[in-house]
Parts: C-alpha cells; sequence; structure tokens
C-alpha cells in the first residue's frame, strides 16, 4: 500500500549500494487534498523542485564521479515520492558503472517519472559548478515582529485576514517547521508568499505560519494548505506559493504553487540550505 506507513519511513534499513528502482515509494497526492478541499482541475499550478547533494556513481573505469541534481516534479502529478525512499534509490548508484551523466539522467527521469506518474525533469550539474550560489527568498521579513505567540498547532486559518488597499508584495518567513508525519522529525523552511490583492495582516500570516509548528505533514503537503488558507481568507488576486526546506538525507525539497501559470520557478538555494 502506498501509505507513509508502509514506506522506509522510521524503519531500519540497509543502505543498498546497486540500482533498484522498486525502492522508490510513491504516495498519492489525492488523499491531503481532499483534505483541504482541493480536488480536479487543481486551483494551482505548481512544482517540487528537489536538490541532491549526495549523488555518485562509476565511470566504465570505475572512477568515482559525483554531480549535483535537480528534479522538478509538476504539481499534476498524482504522486510524490518519499524522501527516504529517494535517497535509497539514489545511493543504489554509488556502485553502478555507467557510460555517463547523461545515460543516467535517462534512467533517472525514467523511474521518476514512473514513480511520480507524470514527467519528472532531472538535470545534473557539476559538483565544483555555482549553479546552486546562496541567494535567499525575496521580501519583506516577517519574523522581525514583536509579538506574543503561544499557539503552535494544528493550523489556524483564523489568523488570516487581509483588507484596505490593493497591494504587489513579497512576504518572506523563516519560521514555518512542520514535522514527518511518520517519524515525527521536524522538517525546517523558510516560506515566501507572493500576492497582489488586499493587504495581508502580517501579525496574522506570522501566527499562522507558526502554528505549524507542531502539524503532521509531508512538505509538498504544508505548502498546498498554506495556498488554499491564504487564498480563501484574504482573496488576493494573484497568489504564490514558495518554501524552501533544509535538507535531510541530501535532499532538500522546495515545493511552489501559484494561481497563475509561472514560465520558469527559479531554484535559489537559501542560507539554510
Amino acid at each position: 500500500m502506498s501509505t507513509p506507513e508502509h514506506s522506509p519511513l522510521g524503519k531500519s534499513t540497509i543502505y543498498a549500494d546497486r540500482y533498484d528502482p522498486s525502492l522508490l515509494f510513491p504516495i498519492p497526492r489525492s488523499g491531503k487534498r481532499a483534505e483541504i478541499g482541493v480536488g480536479e482541475p487543481l486551483p494551482f499550478h505548481g512544482v517540487d523542485i528537489w536538490n541532491a547533494y549526495e549523488l555518485s556513481w562509476l565511470d566504465p573505469r570505475g572512477k568515482p564521479v559525483v554531480a549535483l541534481a535537480e528534479f522538478r516534479v509538476p504539481a499534476q502529478s498524482p504522486n510524490i515520492i518519499e524522501s527516504k525512499s529517494f535517497k535509497l534509490y539514489l545511493n543504489g548508484f554509488a556502485q553502478e558503472r555507467l557510460a555517463g551523466a547523461d545515460a543516467l539522467a535517462a534512467i533517472l527521469a525514467r523511474d521518476l517519472s514512473a514513480a511520480a506518474g507524470a514527467a519528472v525533469g532531472v538535470r545534473l550539474s557539476d559538483a565544483s559548478a555555482r549553479a546552486h550560489a546562496v541567494t535567499d527568498l525575496e521580501g519583506e521579513l516577517l519574523d522581525t515582529q514583536s509579538l506574543d505567540i503561544d499557539d503552535y498547532g494544528p493550523p489556524e486559518a483564523g489568523y488570516l485576514q487581509a483588507g484596505g488597499d490593493i497591494v504587489d508584495e513579497a512576504l518572506v518567513s523563516h519560521l514555518l517547521r512542520s514535522n514527518c508525519p511518520v517519524t515525527g522529525q521536524p522538517d525546517w523552511g523558510s516560506v515566501q508568499i507572493r500576492y497582489r490583492g488586499p493587504a495581508i495582516d502580517r501579525a496574522g500570516l506570522l501566527r499562522y505560519l507558526v502554528s505549524f509548528r507542531n502539524h503532521n505533514e509531508f512538505h509538498e503537503q504544508c505548502v498546498e494548505r498554506i495556498y488554499v488558507d491564504v487564498m480563501a481568507r484574504c482573496a488576493p488576486q494573484r497568489l504564490g506559493v514558495y518554501a524552501r526546506y533544509t535538507r535531510r538525507g541530501g535532499l532538500d525539497i522546495n515545493p511552489f504553487r501559484a494561481s497563475e501559470a509561472p514560465q520558469d520557478v527559479p531554484n535559489p538555494r537559501g542560507a539554510r540550505q
């Protein structure tokens, strides 16, 4: 069964070093989306951007090769890929001899697309490349507000409110934290709310984001919940939610959801990543 409790999360694991696509564990998005009232057609566009920092294989002569990898899983895919299974799968290439990066990228795209149920973009880059220069999310920081806060979950959309003049702005917080729904391990992230519409109350928005602190949900699901709640409570004309999570096991997950289809979603590596 493709439910979190049947995944490799929280279980003792043998870290194989040979290629095995069966290690990938897909989890349907539909269940959690139903909880927040999201069905088909989706009310947003988006992508989940994964960065892998621990990818290695052998060249035809047996010398190890390392690379950085970027994976783009479309939000319309029916499944997410559980992160520990993703890590185990990538580690399986460590002792595989491959013709080169292009050959590996083709294998990765094929297997990940099969698991996600939609075409997954794959890009490999040299480990010495500066493609992931540190660039934090753009926007005004919410975290310096002087506030009394005593609500750490479950997420409380009632804090969200907006009104007054129409503004076009981006707001950022580094205080997003949620927990793995299986192991309870914390997931730490930064989040950007970019919107056009009535001005969102900043104190309420920060209280709302902090109320995820003890919430158990995967990264992708948290971002979709934030998007749905802000859209419902604040009624922006245009909305984008982008979370950049810190890595675990050599992987970071960065979900993006927006009311308008973007031409491209940047992949800035935050200072905490």
